[in-house]
């Protein structure tokens, strides 16, 4: 059969739980690549607009599980584990043929590790960054996984020390964005003249984000636009907090300079000249689509301070993570403050030659970034997924 793998006697099914807008976005791009692979693949769970678009049934929407921080995690507790038992339920009943979570470790690793003591392959994509922070997740991990698929090149080395399975497939993201992206052309779709200049806001794809970082960063616009008053503002906004996200920028000093997308961040960072982001995958874009950042972050004091009991290096932005340096600013938490936003948002904009070799310094580090994550991340991946494709659902 087209859509099966030797050793398959039936239709392959694969289980997907993409627990936010990024995993959605990555999530999408990989089914892609496997339907051309197998044309009769189905694909159901969790997703978002993204996956759906490709093809994908999505039993509940990524955004009921998009939360972080552990006391915005709490007040959601209840309603997250009951999706995931009852999720739990529907799988061990239909036995997919494969199981395969996108990132979202919290939720995915424990249901990943019961569906594998069922018998059902798990695979999953986007390794927890232990080296960054949790290294306690290494047992779960071994537990969980089958196979685990990472976007990094040091991480394979790193999990077989633990005994845990793991393959390079690259970032998905590296092969879409291109080296060059068109700048006239995304500000053309946007209709900002090119002449001006241009940040991207991204206040992150989840609803606390929207509420402990917006403000700030629309606070920030304000004062930049007070220093340069030329200045425009694009703003993605992830479809499912679109309506939060627009009423907020129409109470705003700057709702005149602000142009809101539904969903777009690539069309937002190929247009812009520098981006305001939170800290997140979205930083790792910004790195691809080679614009100077600066990242920052914000959450409940208390999520905070757990959170930093947990950290085991000086850096949250993936560019500075994967550098080994701050390349770009971080401001976190009380640094946050949108004074020092804009004032190291501006930084990246000033038209003097130490600006203008600092850009080009952190330019010429996206470039070499991009080559290194640049990989058949479709094609590496079906060769990791074959043998336990091969070996389908079966107790």
């Amino acid at each position: 059969m087209a859509d099966a793998v030797p050793g398959a006697s039936v239709p392959l099914r694969l289980a997907l739980v993409a627990g936010e807008a990024s995993g959605d976005v990555l999530a999408a791009q990989l089914l892609r690549g496997l339907q051309a692979r197998w044309p009769g693949l189905r694909a159901a769970g969790i997703g978002g607009e993204a996956l759906q678009a490709a093809g994908f049934e999505a039993w509940w929407p990524s955004e009921k599980l998009a939360v972080r921080g552990y006391v915005e995690v709490l007040r959601h507790y209840r309603e997250i584990v009951g999706i995931r038992r009852r999720l739990r339920e529907r799988l061990l009943a239909q036995r997919p043929t494969l199981f395969m979570g996108i990132d979202a470790p919290d939720f995915n690793l424990a249901l990943e590790a019961d569906l594998r003591a069922a018998g059902i392959p798990t695979v999953h994509f986007v390794a927890p960054a232990i080296w960054a922070w949790r290294p306690e997740r290494v047992a779960l991990i071994r537990r969980a996984c089958d196979h685990v698929l990472c976007i990094f090149p040091f991480e394979p080395a790193l999990l077989a020390e633990h005994g845990i399975a793991a393959t390079y497939v690259g970032h998905p993201l590296a092969a879409v964005i291109p080296d060059e992206p068109n700048r006239a052309g995304a500000r053309q779709r946007i209709g900002v003249d090119d002449a001006l200049a241009l940040v991207a806001l991204l206040p992150g794809s989840r609803r606390a984000e929207i509420a402990h970082l917006l403000p700030r960063f629309l606070q920030a616009a304000a004062r930049m636009r007070r220093d340069r008053p030329d200045i425009r503002f694009v703003l993605p906004a992830v479809p499912a907090l679109e309506p939060a996200i627009r009423a907020q920028v129409a109470g705003s000093d700057v709702a005149d300079a602000v142009t809101v997308l539904r969903g777009d961040a690539h069309t937002a960072l190929a247009a812009c000249d520098a981006t305001l982001v939170a800290s997140g995958t979205a930083t790792l874009e910004a790195a691809l689509f080679k614009r100077p950042m600066v990242i920052a972050y914000h959450m409940h004091p208390l999520s905070w301070w757990l959170t930093q009991r947990k950290r085991l290096q000086p850096w949250v932005g993936l560019p500075n993570i994967l550098a080994q340096a701050f390349l770009v600013p971080e401001l976190l938490q009380d640094a946050a403050t949108p004074e020092a936003l804009a004032r190291e948002t501006l930084a990246w904009l000033a038209d003097d030659a130490a600006a203008r070799a600092r850009r080009a310094q952190v330019v010429a580090r996206f470039v070499e970034l991009h080559a290194a994550l640049r990989r058949d991340t479709v094609g590496l991946t079906v060769q990791a997924l074959e043998p336990l494709l091969a070996r389908g659902g079966r107790p």
